[in-house]
C-alpha cells in the first residue's frame, strides 16, 4: 500500500521458523500513549489526525480492504512531536478483502471499538472502520471512550 498515512512495510525476511516484517520507523509510538499524556486533545488536534486516518481508510477501501482493528494502538506517529507528527495506521492483522458488495461476518476486533452490527453476528462492509474512528473521535475529544465496562459481556450490552 503506498499511502502517506498507511505505515510501510520495508522489507519482509524469513527462515524456516519466523517471519519478521521491517516497518517504517515511527519514532512518535502509539496514538494510545498521546492520549493517556494529554488526557484529551484541541479540537483542531483531534480533526487534523481524524482526518488522517479517514483519508487512510478511505485508500484502503478503494483497495478493498477493510481494517477491523482501528484503535489508538494501532494508530503510530512519526514523531513524539504532535504539531509535525505524521499519523500513519498500522497492524492489518484482522483486516480483510471485500470485493464488490460482499461482506464479512467474522467478529473480530477490539471491544469498545467494534460497531454494532459486528458485535450482532449481522453481515458487515468497509463501514464498521468508521464507527470505530468515531470512537477515536470520541475519546480524543473527550479523554475517555463511549462505552467502558469491566466485563466484557456488559460492554457489548
Amino acid at each position: 500500500m503506498d499511502h502517506p498515512n498507511v505505515v510501510k512495510l520495508v522489507d519482509v525476511f524469513e527462515d524456516e521458523r519466523h517471519w519478521c516484517l521491517v516497518m517504517e520507523l515511527m519514532e512518535g509510538g502509539e496514538l494510545f500513549d498521546q492520549i493517556l499524556e494529554k488526557d484529551h486533545f484541541l479540537e483542531s488536534e483531534a480533526r487534523d489526525l481524524i482526518k488522517s486516518i479517514v483519508d487512510a481508510i478511505d485508500y484502503c477501501h478503494k483497495q478493498g480492504i477493510v481494517h477491523r482493528d482501528i484503535k489508538p494502538e494501532n494508530l503510530l506517529l512519526s514523531s513524539k512531536e504532535l504539531g509535525i507528527a505524521s499519523l500513519k495506521i498500522a497492524d492489518f492483522g484482522l483486516a480483510r478483502l471485500l470485493s464488490g458488495e460482499s461482506l464479512a461476518q467474522t467478529t473480530c476486533g477490539t471491544p469498545g471499538y467494534v460497531a454494532p452490527e459486528v458485535l450482532m453476528q449481522k453481515p458487515y462492509s468497509k463501514e464498521c472502520d468508521f464507527w470505530s474512528i468515531g470512537v477515536v473521535a470520541f475519546i480524543l475529544l473527550s479523554g475517555s471512550p463511549p462505552f467502558y465496562e469491566e466485563d466484557n459481556f456488559a460492554l457489548f450490552e
